[in-house]
């Protein structure tokens, strides 16, 4: 499988470059040459099929000879080695829990992968690698446990000062050893404009091994993929027609994913986009006009996000036709007032506890099937409620229990290092860490 950059199509390259390199010439991202289909009887007779199968099957066309089969079987036997359960709401609304990992996120499952395919790669590299990384939330934990102690490889990952949950900054910044974390004094958009930056300078990239554990990285996007048919899996065992699939949406790299199994043949009736005030997408879907804006602080931290990278690999996947897409996808917009009551409502009325993002993905999947009688659908659960206690807490008027795992390191000290939103701040840290100093 080839890739090529969407900003230069005449640079195309192969999964390992792609993955090492994270994003081509111009700042673009790479997207396969080709979108193979999902074998039909596979697609059909899920059920009979191991996870561990599961995960294999989606990612070896993407990957090819690249990684022996079975390494590749390892990895991802490796990537879904936790309870990813498709669980009721209600009547209509089903979640997928995608926070059963090591950092309670639905990150941890492209962060495994990618780090176990990086490890892979560079077995044989002399020179020190540099995961760089911005988060607005999930992505730093799930990068900072994925790539802990790795040989070879040092993780920097930069965070929006007092824009993540305590719980969040605790899980990556308390690792120490060859994580680092930088508090940047800014958003998240500009956290992501520094990485970007740093892969286009040719003096850090003259002296670093950089590469991105982002989701504009393949390796990371990719992945993503298998819990979409993880859940179609568990669908197909209660429900007889197609899921809508609704997706708490930042930067977009999530719900890309679920819309490539898509178009390689996952029977899907339509998909939603939640977004919180950040809703680019959704202006877009209104307008036809996508028009970044500034990224503001919202309840559900890890969606703020004003320029979402992503976007541009789903405008590819619908070869730019806008009413294809708007056929595919609806966008809804949720305020914080409506995230909490929605996390109020769904406790009392069912029981469960919903995070703030989930929320939001709750309030606009039901919003989509009150316009839509007649269907069901489920969202995905991106993060555990334990990460964001106050709201949660604000909301049902109870306290979320910490999990064992996470007691330890909430004891821990935070160690940061503070910087404004100057590539030549970033510059300076970097090639300073690269000179011992």
């Amino acid at each position: 499988m080839k890739y090529y950059n969407l900003k230069d199509k005449k640079e195309v390259v192969d999964f390992k470059t792609a993955t090492i390199k994270s994003q081509g010439d111009q700042k673009g991202l790479f997207f396969p040459e080709n979108i193979t289909s999902l074998d039909k009887e596979f697609i059909q007779n899920l059920q009979l099929y191991s996870n561990e199968e599961i995960a294999f099957r989606c990612m070896k066309d993407f990957i090819g000879d690249e990684i022996p089969s079975e390494v590749l079987k390892k990895i991802a036997a490796e990537t879904v080695s936790f309870d990813i359960p498709l669980r009721k709401i209600n009547g209509k609304i089903s979640i997928l829990e995608l926070f059963h990992g090591p950092t309670l996120a639905f990150k941890d499952v492209g962060a495994r992968f990618m780090s176990r395919c990086l490890s892979y790669f560079l077995k044989d590299n002399t020179k020190k690698v540099t995961v760089l990384v911005a988060t607005s939330g999930d992505t730093g934990g799930a990068v900072a446990h994925g790539f802990y102690n790795v040989p070879g490889i040092d993780v920097v990952i930069l965070y929006p000062g007092n824009k993540v949950s305590k719980v969040q900054e605790k899980q990556l910044t308390a690792l120490g050893g060859n994580i680092s974390a930088l508090e940047v004094n800014g958003n998240f958009d500009d956290c992501q404009n520094l990485v970007k930056q740093a892969f286009s300078d040719k003096n850090i990239n003259s002296e670093l091994f950089l590469t991105s554990a982002n989701s504009i990285n393949i390796a990371r996007w990719l992945p993503q993929q298998i819990y979409y048919v993880l859940a179609l899996k568990q669908w197909q065992q209660n429900e007889s027609t197609n899921p809508v699939i609704c997706v708490p949406s930042g930067n977009f790299g999530n719900i890309c994913a679920g819309l490539l199994t898509y178009f390689r043949g996952l029977p899907v009736e339509h998909f939603v986009a939640a977004c919180n005030k950040n809703d680019v997408v959704s202006d877009y879907l209104q307008t036809q006009q996508y028009q970044p804006k500034k990224a503001v602080a919202t309840l559900s931290n890890a969606m703020d996000v004003g320029d979402p990278s992503n976007f541009t690999r789903i405008l590819e996947l619908f070869n730019r036709q806008f009413n294809d897409l708007k056929n595919m996808i609806s966008a809804y917009t949720v305020d914080d007032e409506s995230t909490l009551l929605t996390i109020q409502e769904v406790y009392q009325k069912h029981g469960y506890i919903l995070d703030p993002h989930s929320a939001v993905a709750y309030s606009s999947l039901e919003k989509y099937l009150n316009e839509n009688p007649g269907k069901k659908g489920f969202i995905l659960g991106t993060a555990h409620p334990v990460k964001f206690p106050e709201t949660v807490e604000k909301a049902t008027q109870i306290s979320v229990k910490i999990p064992e795992a996470l007691k330890d390191l909430m004891k821990k000290d935070k160690k940061t290092v503070k910087i404004n939103a100057d590539f030549e701040e970033l510059k300076r840290f970097l090639l300073n860490k690269n000179h011992g100093q």
